[in-house]
């Protein structure tokens, strides 16, 4: 059975959305994630709602090579959050297609979390979009099971993102991955590193947005991870490697990540996967 491949924006955040859906074309990728909303000071994001050229020229991008659009990012829920001012940025998300949202626990207060996240899903869902919480372990939801919490109390339409990364630096665990009924989980993400508990913040947020490796390349127990998800679940591929992109460029990167992957998969037996 054949898994979708995405390419996640961070891989290569220094191209913009036209760049990278070719660069994803080029190395082999079914989809993209675009980040449209900057997360920190020394990162960029891409406000296509707000840039009618800069959509157009996205859109021509994804005609001219057939790849879509997986995901939008990055919704950091914090106190402040109102679901309603996220409106242009779904209305873009749905111009291009896309499937998710990907959002992030920043609300100290569990409740007020779970209510935007609930608000935000119903005007997603007006718009073909789905909702996933995404967990860090440098914030109050740090694992799979408290992630589970929040968005059972969020309600039914919203969804949980697992990424290897920060599964294997939380204490989450494989045997609640695998009983995650299917409306919660519908794509996850993929990329390795070295394994070395115990973990600062400093750690995890450098790994996080920095420097990671593909998968294989590091010491996580991928094979279990991924044996763990839905043989179809889509795989986004975030795979930061600050250092291989300035030496190489963010191309050549896209490219590594995309002849790993693949290595990869065909290793522990996944090879059909991808298109």
């Amino acid at each position: 059975m054949s898994r979708l491949l995405s390419l996640a924006h961070l891989t290569a955040i220094d191209l913009p959305p036209p760049a990278l859906i070719h660069a994803a074309a080029r190395a082999g990728f079914d989809a993209v994630g675009l980040r449209l909303i900057r997360v920190t000071e020394t990162s960029p994001g891409y406000p296509l709602m707000q840039d009618a050229a800069l959509m157009r020229a996205s859109r021509t991008a994804l005609r001219e090579t057939g790849v879509t659009v997986h995901d939008i990012e990055f919704v950091k829920i914090t106190p402040e959050t109102r679901a309603e001012d996220l409106i242009p940025f779904l209305d873009a998300g749905a111009e291009l297609g896309a499937k998710e949202v990907i959002t992030a626990p920043y609300d100290p207060d569990l409740s007020r979390l779970a209510a935007t996240l609930g608000r935000l899903g119903q005007l997603a869902a007006d718009r073909g979009l789905g909702v996933s919480l995404e967990f860090f372990p440098w914030t109050n939801v740090p694992s799979l099971s408290a992630a589970l919490a929040v968005v059972e109390q969020a309600g039914p339409a919203i969804g949980i993102l697992p990424d290897s990364l920060h599964f294997d630096r939380s204490d989450s665990l494989l045997s609640t991955l695998q009983a995650l009924p299917p409306e919660r989980l519908r794509f996850a993400h993929l990329c390795d590193a070295p394994v070395h508990p115990p973990y600062s913040t400093e750690d995890l947020l450098h790994a996080g947005r920095a420097e990671r490796l593909p998968p294989g390349d590091g010491g996580i127990d991928l094979s279990a991870y991924v044996r763990a998800l839905p043989a179809d679940l889509p795989l986004a591929l975030e795979v930061p490697m600050t250092a291989h992109t300035a030496a190489h460029g963010p191309e050549a990167t896209v490219a590594h990540v995309m002849r790993r992957t693949r290595a990869f998969l065909a290793r522990i037996g996944q090879d059909e996967i991808g298109t």
